[in-house]
Formats: C-alpha cells, sequence, structure tokens
C-alpha cells in the first residue's frame, strides 16, 4: 500500500501577500476611475465649447453672421446620403433664420471626381436661391497645381477663385451653365489644372439645385438635437 502524501501549508506569508496585493490593486482601480471621472466632467463642457466654436467659425467663412440671429448650431437636421450633393452618408443640414424668417442654408457637399480623389465643400445657400459663398474643406488636388480650389492656397488673395460663386443662383447662371469656360458654362479655370476647376463647379451646380429644390422641406423638418 502506497503511503499517503502530507499536505504541505502554504507558506505563512503567501496568502497575507496574496491578499495586500489584491488590495492595492482595488485601491488603484478605484482612485483612477475617480480620477477619470473627475478628469472627464472637468474638460467635457471646455471639450464641447471649443468643438462648437470650431463649427461656427467653418460656418462663418461661408454664412456671415449679420445674416441671421437663431442659434444656429441648434436648428439643424440631419439628411440620408444624398447623391445630389455627392455624399453617401449623413450629413447635417444648419439652417439660419432672421427674425423667424428663412434666411439660408449650410449644406455639406462633395465632388467626387477631383483630380486626386473626392474633394469636400461647404457652402451656403440663400433663401433667395443664391450661393452666399462656398469653400473646401477637405481635398488631394495637386499643390501648386489645383489646389486653387482652396481659398487658403490661391495665389490671387485679391479675388480667390472659389468666390466666384458668391451671389450667383440660377437667376444669375441658368442651370445648364453651371461648369467652367472650357465645358461651355460661365465659371472660370486655371490652365492646365480644368479638372479640380470642373469637379467642384458642377459640384456647387448640383448642390444648389438641391438647396433651391428642398428649401421649404428642409425649413419645415423637425430639427436634430447638435452633438
Amino acid at each position: 500500500m502506497s503511503e499517503l502524501q502530507p499536505h504541505e501549508p502554504s507558506a505563512p506569508g503567501a496568502t497575507g501577500l496574496s491578499m495586500r496585493t489584491g488590495a492595492i490593486l482595488v485601491v488603484f482601480t478605484v482612485a483612477f476611475t475617480t480620477v477619470m471621472a473627475l478628469t472627464y466632467r472637468a474638460t467635457k463642457e471646455p471639450i464641447e465649447a471649443s468643438a462648437q466654436a470650431e463649427k461656427l467659425n467653418l460656418i462663418g467663412e461661408v454664412l456671415p453672421r449679420a445674416l441671421y440671429d437663431n442659434a444656429l448650431l441648434d436648428d439643424r437636421i440631419m439628411i440620408p446620403p444624398t447623391p445630389e450633393l455627392g455624399l453617401d452618408q449623413a450629413s447635417a443640414v444648419y439652417r439660419a433664420r432672421k427674425g423667424g424668417a428663412p434666411a439660408a442654408l449650410v449644406l455639406e457637399a462633395a465632388a467626387p471626381d477631383g483630380y486626386s480623389g473626392r474633394i469636400d465643400l461647404l457652402l451656403a445657400v440663400a433663401a433667395s436661391g443664391e450661393v452666399i459663398a462656398v469653400r473646401v474643406t477637405r481635398h488631394k488636388e495637386t499643390p501648386g497645381l489645383g489646389d486653387y480650389i482652396d481659398i487658403r492656397k490661391d495665389k490671387h488673395k485679391d479675388r480667390p477663385w472659389i468666390t466666384q460663386f458668391n451671389g450667383k443662383g440660377f437667376a444669375q447662371v441658368p442651370a445648364g451653365e453651371w461648369h467652367v469656360r472650357k465645358d461651355g458654362g460661365r465659371f472660370d479655370q486655371v490652365a492646365g489644372a480644368t479638372i479640380s476647376a470642373r469637379a467642384v463647379t458642377n459640384a456647387v451646380g448640383r448642390a444648389l439645385r438641391f438647396a433651391v429644390d428642398n428649401e421649404r422641406r428642409l425649413f419645415a423638418a423637425p430639427g436634430s438635437a447638435p452633438s
């Protein structure tokens, strides 16, 4: 018959050490969680305020503050992917009002056919049907050649290329002429970099048509809570 092996008890200090380690980990976890929660609370409002200021600054480039008196960031709707705007995902439409009356729509749009890919746009369209202003918000066009579509890169600071859309609607430029001159339209392009100008011009024309055709519906739609 084999002998039973006696059970060897744990070392006297092992259990105590394990308990102390566990307690330290619990205390550390609680302390870390508390610090993170306090940090989140302390920075949440400044971060949100900064994001709102950034949005307003960008919108301010296409829509002068004097043209509206409502809380613009709170007066928005979300629209589904919209081919007319060149967008394959939901986007925000901001509704500017003056004295309670519709003043302008601020829309996102995109030109999918830039020389180096998609060109993202932001534009404001007045309730009277004219483009107030357009800005390129993101692009990959060739530096020094096609990037003149971006007002920050345009060398002609006195009259940047993108400003030629300002104040233009279908009453000033018929729908069939919202193209660059090379394509029989009314808008200028830079020699050697027509593709960039063509893409933006066509996209602005399509976005203007969408805004004009859907203005009443967009202003009447229930608003969305700002993010």
